[in-house]
């Protein structure tokens, strides 16, 4: 089971080095074995033959068109999507040019000089930077992360400082796309495509969990389900 771990790889990053261990405790844990392909930003235009496609940290990205259009691949073809922390904000970016028809923007790449600084910007920093601190969020009840979790509240560990405008919120829910945890303060956290296989983005970074052997429910969720896709296409065995 091929699944492209969308990112510029870095070992400065930390969910990045963390990707060997996790594969490894999924097999070893839940009898999923993944075989991981790293693919840079500026190659992810096509990914349709892969089985699952995890985007990680690591913005701003050296193409985010690349990022961008790795998830409309996702999106379009049923592929089971996996968006942490950065490939949660491309997430919420490619639906809102894809499916809301907005003009949207990133304010990270406008600092860098990649977009209109007066553009009303659908992804904006964070009132309070998140870079290397944990905060408790609060699951939608009845969403997929609730079943994911096995709860209401779950407390994360993060490492960014760009979110979701909130002034956007409501026409991203009007077109579908549904935001399942809210930090305490009402902040977006977590946002999910209800019809999808699988099709998940946190601001959180669940590959962050703990020393990396026992894999976060959000990855072995997503795991279990880029199985069922890739038994799907006859290229798999479900997990045991």
């Amino acid at each position: 089971m091929n699944i492209a771990l969308v990112a510029d790889r870095s070992p400065g990053v930390r969910s990045h080095t963390r990707i060997p261990l996790l594969v490894e405790a999924l097999r070893e844990r839940h009898g999923i074995a993944l075989d991981p392909y790293w693919i840079p930003t500026p190659d992810a235009g096509d990914l349709a033959a892969f089985d699952g496609i995890w985007m990680l940290p690591g913005s701003p990205y050296r193409s985010q068109a690349g990022a961008v259009a790795a998830a409309r691949t996702a999106r379009e073809r049923g592929i089971p999507f996996l968006g942490t922390c950065a490939g949660f904000q491309h997430m919420l970016l490619e639906y809102a040019r894809g499916v809301c028809g907005m003009d949207a923007a990133h304010a990270e790449y406008a600092e860098d000089g990649g977009a209109d600084r007066e553009a009303d910007f659908l992804l904006t920093p964070l009132a309070c930077s998140l870079a290397g601190h944990e905060g408790a969020v609060r699951l939608k009840p009845g969403s997929l992360i609730e079943r994911i979790m096995g709860g209401r509240d779950t407390v994360e560990a993060y490492n960014c400082s760009y979110g979701l405008n909130e002034a956007h919120e409501r026409t991203l829910t009007a077109h579908g796309l549904v935001f399942t945890g809210h930090a305490d303060d009402g902040t977006v956290r977590v946002a999910e495509l209800p019809g999808h296989p699988f099709f998940l983005g946190t601001l959180f970074q669940p590959e962050l969990a703990g020393d990396g052997t026992r894999p976060h429910p959000v990855i072995t969720a997503f795991a279990t389900a880029v199985t069922h896709h890739a038994a799907s296409r006859g290229t798999a065995s479900t997990p045991r």
